[in-house]
């Protein structure tokens, strides 16, 4: 085991350590700080019901103490404190916890501080999990020891102590991971950014500071990787203190990977153009998918060779929820992108199919606007059907749309099930169906995932 990683856990053996929230991330994180000393406790705002008795029991029996329900963060009595990605960094509780001397982290920031192999860390509003899985697709292909954690695979931290020093660890990066970190990965990826999370996010600029952060404590020898067909993930590059890549699918790079005219992908370094692969040889759909493999070619150029490149971008399919074939019935095809949870985001997966379709859309408001979606809806939907809190706005930014003329035709429904049966009624033979919110899914279901499943069951069980 790594001094640094010992060390640690030397250090909390007996201290008082608060973990709040109990989720995917923090359960075997929870269990890996009491098995080394910490006296910890658990907090959500969760009632031992919603969490379930097998769970809390599971916690109890290894000696960590509980604390549920509405008022889970008064009287905190910690040491360390561990924040859930999701609570605001600048949370009055957490301030307090600060200003009385608590050291308050994550357990991201954690897994950074202590690493002992080579991080790569991907970030941006659109595109990190397919970037992250590819770069990490990539990376096995090519022979390495890889270890998948943040948004996506299993939590990190945990085992921190089995990483050797010549594997790769590959995390997917929030901006509410982010916001507080102050160690960024060797290999840092922005595709890039867009308005998202202004419900949580004090305005724009703090989410825009927040993504920053991926890069800010970078040395001379990391690599930063940015998708300088967006604005604002280009403007990084005055923070960069290494090497930088960039990728675009819009015009060649001096160093990095873009789409030439011959449709050809092609890698510049050192003045050496090296030719990829045909853009169509990959197997996921959509221009916003070729970008997300030049921004993966990017992040492990010159640590593994280009047959391992190609191979994978050949036979890669996706990863669910992300524009995901689910079946065709009578002729229809239905798709599930339910990871669309911005504008942008719905607009990469319309523009994916050579064909008008019918979208499902809406859910819980991240107070993000609708107008910029839609002259792309005017463009490539045949018919909307909308259904969450966004409804609304949703038809309100459509309707008001330069253009519109009463198509598409807009449906309001009250939730998925009955989105699925409209959709069935109203599609013919040759037509797409694709669930692309663009929003989130908190209005409904816990998260994204979730909604994709309902939504991939309500469509597997039609005959």
């Amino acid at each position: 085991m790594d001094s640094r990683i010992q060390q640690f856990f030397d250090q909390i053996k007996g201290k008082r350590v608060s973990v709040l929230g109990i989720g995917v991330s923090h359960s075997d994180l929870i269990s890996r700080l009491r098995d080394r000393g910490a006296k910890v406790t658990a907090h959500d705002k969760r009632t031992r019901e919603q969490l379930g008795e097998a769970l809390c029991s599971n916690l109890e029996a290894q000696g960590v103490t509980l604390k549920l329900g509405p008022d889970y963060l008064e009287q905190i009595d910690a040491q360390i404190v561990l924040r859930t990605p999701g609570m605001p960094y600048h949370s009055p509780v957490l301030e307090n916890l600060r200003e009385n001397g608590a050291v308050v982290t994550s357990e991201m920031e954690l897994f950074f501080d202590l690493c002992p192999c080579k991080t790569v860390g991907v970030t941006g509003s659109d595109g990190k999990t397919t970037t992250t899985t590819l770069i990490s697709e990539f990376l096995k292909e090519g022979g390495k020891r890889v270890h998948v954690g943040g948004n996506i695979g299993h939590p990190l931290f945990p085992v921190v102590q089995d990483i050797r020093p010549n594997d790769f660890a590959v995390a997917e990066l929030s901006s509410f991971q982010l916001i507080s970190m102050r160690e960024s990965p060797d290999i840092a990826v922005v595709t890039n950014i867009t308005p998202n999370h202004l419900d949580v996010h004090k305005d724009m600029q703090e989410y825009i500071e927040s993504k920053r952060n991926i890069i800010l404590h970078q040395n001379a020898f990391s690599r930063t990787v940015l998708g300088v067909d967006n604005d604002l993930a280009a403007s990084f590059a005055k923070d960069v203190r290494g090497q930088l890549f960039e990728f675009s699918l819009n015009h060649p790079v001096r160093t990095g990977a873009y789409l030439g005219s011959d449709n050809m992908i092609y890698m510049s370094v050192n003045g050496r153009k090296t030719k990829i692969m045909h853009a169509g040889e990959i197997c996921l759909p959509g221009m916003h998918n070729i970008s997300n493999c030049l921004a993966a070619i990017c992040a492990v150029w010159g640590y593994v060779d280009l047959e391992a490149i190609t191979n994978v971008a050949i036979e890669f399919t996706g990863v669910e929820h992300r524009l995901e074939f689910v079946r065709e019935l009578r002729g229809i095809k239905w798709y599930n992108d339910s990871i669309a949870t911005s504008p942008t985001r719905t607009i990469a997966g319309l523009k994916s199919f050579r064909q008008q379709v019918i979208l499902l859309a809406g859910g819980y408001d991240k107070n993000i606007p609708f107008e910029p979606l839609a002259p792309e809806i005017l463009e490539h939907v045949k018919t909307l059907i909308l259904m969450g809190d966004t409804a609304e706005k949703i038809e309100a930014a459509v309707k008001n749309c330069k253009g519109y003329h009463g198509n598409p035709e807009i449906i309001r429904v009250k939730n998925m099930e009955e989105a699925v049966e409209k959709a069935a009624l109203t599609a013919e033979s040759g037509d797409i169906v694709t669930l692309s919110p663009a929003c989130a899914s908190f209005d409904a279901y816990p998260n994204f995932e979730e909604r994709g499943r309902d939504y991939k069951t309500l469509v597997n069980s039609m005959v």
